[in-house]
């Protein structure tokens, strides 16, 4: 009986990555009309590589999503807190657990010096 609870187990496993891998794969379809940016591998994972700001001709280089980001603290009128981002985006501000990614995002995009992050967490556009 053990046996069969473990297959069964091993099969939902299977069921899930299969449906992320499908997703994975629409959203590769989506974006097949931007530039494809950097990948690697990391612990057997492929992840997304944002180049320094330096070694990128320009912003074609960066997966969209960074771009969109770019575009939005570029349009701001001052410097942007990343919930002000977050709903130009659609996300939902009110549960932080949805901003911490783009934070993350942009703190990336900050150590690669696309953006400035200032000492009171908001962000501005380099020149």
């Amino acid at each position: 009986m053990q046996e069969r609870q473990w297959i069964a187990a091993r099969r939902s496993e299977l069921e899930v990555a299969e449906r992320v891998l499908n997703r994975l794969a629409e959203q590769a379809r989506a974006d097949a009309g931007a530039l494809a940016p950097v990948s690697a591998k990391v612990a057997g994972r492929a992840v997304l590589l944002v180049p320094h700001r330096s070694d990128a001709a320009e912003e074609g280089a960066l997966p969209g999503d960074y771009r969109r980001i770019l575009v939005i603290v570029r349009e701001a009128d001052g410097p942007v807190q990343v919930r002000a981002v977050g709903e130009r985006l659609g996300l939902d501000a009110s549960v932080r657990g949805k901003l911490e990614p783009l934070r993350a995002k942009m703190t990336k995009l900050a150590d690669r010096g696309w953006l400035h992050k200032r000492p009171d967490g908001k962000f501005t556009a380099r020149s």
